[in-house]
């Protein structure tokens, strides 16, 4: 766990927050007690649980995405929240601050609706990065407290155990949760931006690949965000080597123009987990030296169509963001900006991590 000396020397950079006297400590899920890990599921299982929120206004409208569901649960309307958004906030400055607040949003949701009673937990996947299939994460498959296994490719790769099991979800159709083991998702895709296709996923999320992310790029938060974020970069990897739906692939009932990607990632309750563990690495670069504290940078705009315009803008072109620039909520939570969530232990945030 880190040191008070460490939470005092991210504090002196970043717009100090006297209310945060006693911040939360998220934990990596391993570290959870069989009781603490049931209460966290229960709670994920009860806003699937919960109908559909009408306040939920799609702020982007994409056309790559399916129209509200108003048969579908509350944990749906989170989840269409990130497929509304889905080009705002990845490949753009908001990817980092976004996601960071995305995830406190849905733990207050798991406080306030569902009686969850702990702090978001964390999946440490570079502990993992050696065997990812083999995983304790994925061999626990008690019906209350056990994430699961990987699903049957037979039976569209459904997760066939553990407590999510039977977990429905209305995007981008109605199915089964699913989840897929897929080491070398980026074969077959344009080589212009996945230059390097046959390389094992794992191989971009390792300890020592966290590592010189955590003590590189001082004093550049582009360059941080660019090397987590990229084409092959530990987030994406993270995302396709578990596949089925955090994978963002279609499943079997989808009708034939559904189009794969981030959108409907969240399905994935390790979503979640695995955000809070992007977020771990870039808490941990924030306080790993001071000129690394309370930078941000980056556009509005996503540029992705080609590798020419993606070299030049890789986290976003104009109009550029700022710290006052807003994250947008869709209507189910209270609009936050950049500068509310640069400091996790300021703004209206107040955690670190173990």
């Amino acid at each position: 766990m880190l040191g008070l000396s460490a939470v005092f020397l991210f504090g002196l950079f970043c717009f100090a927050h006297a209310n945060c006297t006693n911040p939360a400590v998220r934990r990596e899920w391993r570290t959870l007690s069989t009781d603490e890990r049931a209460n966290w599921i229960s709670a994920v299982q009860c806003l699937s649980e919960l109908p559909h929120d009408p306040a939920l206004t799609p702020y982007v409208n994409p056309d790559d995405i399916v129209s509200v569901n108003a048969s579908g649960s509350y944990y749906d309307d989170i989840v269409y929240m990130h497929m509304d958004l889905n080009h705002i906030i990845h490949f753009t400055g908001l990817f980092l601050p976004f996601h960071r607040w995305y995830v406190q949003m849905y733990e207050n949701a798991l406080k306030e609706k569902c009686g969850f009673n702990g702090t978001s937990p964390y999946w440490n996947w570079a502990a993992d990065a050696s065997d990812v299939y083999g995983s304790t994460m994925f061999q626990d498959f008690d019906p209350v407290s056990g994430l699961g296994g990987w699903g049957n490719l037979s039976d569209d790769a459904q997760v066939p155990n553990g407590a999510f099991s039977d977990f429905k979800l209305s995007y981008p159709s109605y199915h089964t949760l699913r989840r897929n083991f897929t080491l070398q998702p980026y074969i077959g895709l344009d080589p212009t931006l996945f230059t390097n296709p046959y390389e094992d996923a794992n191989a971009t999320f390792t300890q020592s690949e966290v590592d010189k992310m955590v003590d590189g790029f001082v004093g550049d938060y582009k360059g941080f965000q660019v090397y987590m974020e990229g084409f092959e970069g530990a987030h994406g990897s993270v995302h396709e080597i578990l596949g089925g739906d955090l994978g963002g692939t279609c499943p079997s009932t989808a009708p034939a123009n559904c189009t794969p990607g981030p959108t409907f990632s969240a399905n994935e309750p390790i979503f979640w987990m695995h955000h809070a563990m992007v977020d771990k690495v870039w808490y941990d670069w924030q306080i790993a030296n001071s000129a690394n504290a309370g930078i941000f940078y980056g556009g509005s705009v996503q540029m992705i169509d080609n590798a020419t315009i993606y070299a030049e803008y890789p986290n976003g072109g104009p109009p550029m963001l700022s710290l006052d620039s807003v994250m947008h909520a869709d209507g189910m939570f209270e609009e936050s900006t950049v500068g509310d969530v640069i400091n996790t232990t300021a703004g209206i945030l107040c955690y670190i991590y173990e």
